[in-house]
């Protein structure tokens, strides 16, 4: 009986800290990633990582709110990109626009819906995007792993097409005026801060 008890506490307890891990933050009002994400051509070339060539189309670099996070383990692109992460600036870094937004992803997509339209429905497509992360090392992918919906981080990395000796491909979209299949951003991502 006292082994069953202790199971069960020990569960609760990995529950618990599973929670706090992963809790959303919660910031103030008022805009927290005023920027838009920046891209620049690169001059990197092609590279062999983890039986897969990328091919740098873009520099990028984005400083924004997390809306939401994702973890994928099952489906091809998993083996290159673990996380997706729902990012949002300007407006859509804003607390108080937030709160009037219901933000979810599933099968590596971004959703969001609305009741009333806080900002215009263009300011949310364009200043949010969800973006499959492709991280460079071990670290970045634990980093990548602990992000929480309300913190701020700032990626440093490529726009990149991934591809496969099959003919399989996955490409970055290169707008942030895009939407639907095709409009997420693919990013190898050489630096990851948390704030």
């Amino acid at each position: 009986m006292k082994w069953k008890t202790i199971a069960f506490a020990a569960l609760v307890g990995f529950g618990l800290w599973q929670h706090l891990q992963h809790r959303p933050v919660q910031p103030g009002p008022g805009v927290v990633a005023s920027q838009v994400p920046s891209q620049t051509d690169s001059d990197a070339r092609a590279f062999a990582f983890k039986g897969y060539t990328l091919e740098p189309l873009q520099d990028f670099r984005i400083e924004a709110r997390v809306l939401a996070t994702e973890t994928y383990r099952t489906d091809r692109e998993a083996q290159l990109s673990p996380v997706d992460l729902a990012l949002g600036w300007g407006r859509m870094s804003d607390s108080a626009v937030l709160d009037k937004i219901t933000i979810s992803q599933s099968g590596r997509f971004y959703f969001w819906r609305v009741d009333e339209f806080p900002i215009p429905r263009q300011e949310i497509e364009q200043s949010s995007a969800n973006m499959h992360m492709i991280p460079s090392s071990d670290v970045i992918e634990r980093r990548l792993k602990g992000v929480r919906p309300g913190q701020t981080v700032r990626i440093d990395g490529w726009l990149v097409e991934a591809r496969a000796s099959d003919g399989w491909r996955w490409r970055s979209s290169l707008s942030r005026n895009d939407t639907g299949a095709g409009a997420c951003e693919v990013i190898y991502v050489r630096d990851l801060q948390v704030f």
